[in-house]
């Protein structure tokens, strides 16, 4: 079943990526913070993440500059997502999720942060949603606790197509469709010093949110998209 849904998927969101024209922002620099820093944290939001194995450079690997690493669950649903992001090219996930109480170590948080840590320091691109578990569009401390650790930056980004269907979950899961146009948006850098306290956390946590609100948007303007 998990194997047979993870290649309907694939093959799904082959289609989408072969029929949807690319277009960036910025135009000119979008790989810039990919170029001039040795890894970065991709931040976006839960449920607009199925576009991602169609953000690096077609036919263009230099090093590991182009290499995504997305974080996603230990559930079949994870388990479907990873596999089929393998046969679309993505060479690797990371597994696990973030929670609070009691979840935290259940969903092996902490070997999921480890994990983050191991491959950012080796130079990977490490792909994480920024919501809050089951609590869509608000940013949890997590990865600024990330950031502030690695000293790696956020980069803030949203995908998105002409063609869309929402779910009615709690995040309004984002299944994109072929024959349009897909648009991908970029923010600025996000960085949290090391000496990071509570107060600097929750600062730059808001930044994120925010951040990420104004690219979501921009996305789907670029992709002319009317179901934000």
């Amino acid at each position: 079943m998990v194997e047979a849904a993870s290649l309907l998927l694939a093959g799904h969101y082959w289609l989408v990526g072969r029929t949807n024209r690319i277009i960036r922002e910025p135009e000119t620099d979008f790989y810039a913070p990919f170029d001039s820093n040795h890894a970065v944290i991709v931040a976006l939001w839960h449920g607009e993440h199925f576009l991602i194995p169609f953000l690096g450079r077609k036919g263009k690997r230099e090093g590991k500059r182009d290499r995504f690493i997305p974080l996603t669950t230990y559930h079949r649903d994870g388990e479907i997502l990873a596999r089929a992001g393998v046969r679309l090219g993505i060479e690797k996930f990371l597994r696990g999720a973030g929670d609070h109480g009691g979840e935290f170590l259940r969903k092996k948080a902490l070997q999921a942060f480890s994990g983050m840590m191991r491959e950012l320091k080796s130079g990977g691109n490490v792909v994480v949603t920024a919501d809050v578990p089951k609590v869509a569009r608000v940013a949890g401390l997590g990865v600024v606790t990330l950031a502030k650790y690695s000293q790696c930056p956020i980069v803030p980004l949203a995908m998105a197509t002409t063609r869309t269907h929402r779910l009615s979950n709690w995040d309004r899961t984002c299944i994109n469709l072929p024959f349009g146009r897909m648009g991908v948006a970029r923010g600025d850098e996000i960085r949290v010093g090391r000496d990071a306290d509570e107060a600097t956390l929750e600062t730059a946590r808001l930044q994120v949110e925010s951040a990420l609100n104004e690219v979501t948007k921009r996305a789907h303007a670029l992709a002319g998209s009317e179901k934000l």
